[in-house]
């Protein structure tokens, strides 16, 4: 899930960071530019792991900074192919289930990769199956089956996912256009980095995944993955911690 990617860069400080030591003020610009951003071809960085070599510091002509040729690692989020991860139902449409890692929601399930028999029930806004129920059987007779006996996947459900495919898009939006006066910022069609995967749900679904189920699983699900916003420096100094193990 989490991959070291050697990365080179010109990296200047600012005159405001000279009191700092040079490896810090380097790892502060790093962060600030890699962090939290879609590397095309490489993932999503996470933080900056360590520097590998950094050059001795040259001013330019007119902004006063330092410039340093910095070789660094970085962690960066990037599963890959058919490894299997968990992820919670942020959304269903009739073509796609939507799932997030928590940090990470552009990742999807296509009707094609949703194990059968399944169904899509459009009062629910929800894809659902049927325990025991035989594999052959179409949608319409899913969807004529009673409601109370149906699984669905709901919003907050806690899957597994295996991933089929990784696409990076480098979409340009255009600039702004107006409509009678007033400018309309445009909308990116794609994400930068999304994730194409495979439900592994056993059935029935449940809300707590329970790792004791699990072939030669023990005890309980323990994720690194943050919930929210204020986790993330949490999350960057656990994983830093698990790759200097």
């Amino acid at each position: 899930m989490y991959q070291l990617s050697v990365i080179k860069d010109t990296i200047p400080i600012h005159p405001t960071s000279f009191h700092l030591p040079t490896e810090k003020a380097l790892l502060n610009q790093l962060n600030k530019k890699y962090a939290d951003r879609v590397i095309p071809d490489v993932g999503l960085g996470i933080s900056v792991f360590d520097i590998l070599e950094a050059s001795e510091g040259k001013v330019r002509y007119g902004d006063g900074c330092f410039w340093h040729k910095v070789t660094f690692r970085l962690i960066v989020f990037r599963p890959f192919v058919s490894e299997v991860i968990v992820a919670t139902v942020t959304g269903c449409t009739e073509k796609f289930i939507h799932v997030s890692t928590g940090f990470f929601h552009d990742i999807s399930i296509p009707l094609s990769l949703i194990p059968a028999p399944h169904s899509y029930d459009p009062n629910e806004n929800a894809h659902f199956t049927l325990s025991g129920a035989d594999p052959d059987m179409t949608e319409e007779e899913m969807l004529e089956t009673d409601v109370t006996q149906r699984l669905y996947l709901d919003k907050g459900e806690v899957v597994r996912i295996r991933v089929e495919e990784d696409k990076f898009h480098d979409d340009e939006p255009g600039p702004p256009r107006a409509v009678d006066g007033t400018y309309i910022k445009p909308k990116m069609q794609r994400p930068h980095y999304e994730i194409i995967s495979h439900d592994l749900a056993n059935r029935p679904p449940c809300r707590e995944l329970d790792l004791d189920a699990w072939p030669g699983g023990q005890g309980k699900q323990t994720s690194m993955m943050p919930q929210a916003d204020g986790d993330i420096l949490e999350h960057q100094a656990a994983l830093i911690a698990l790759f200097q193990l």
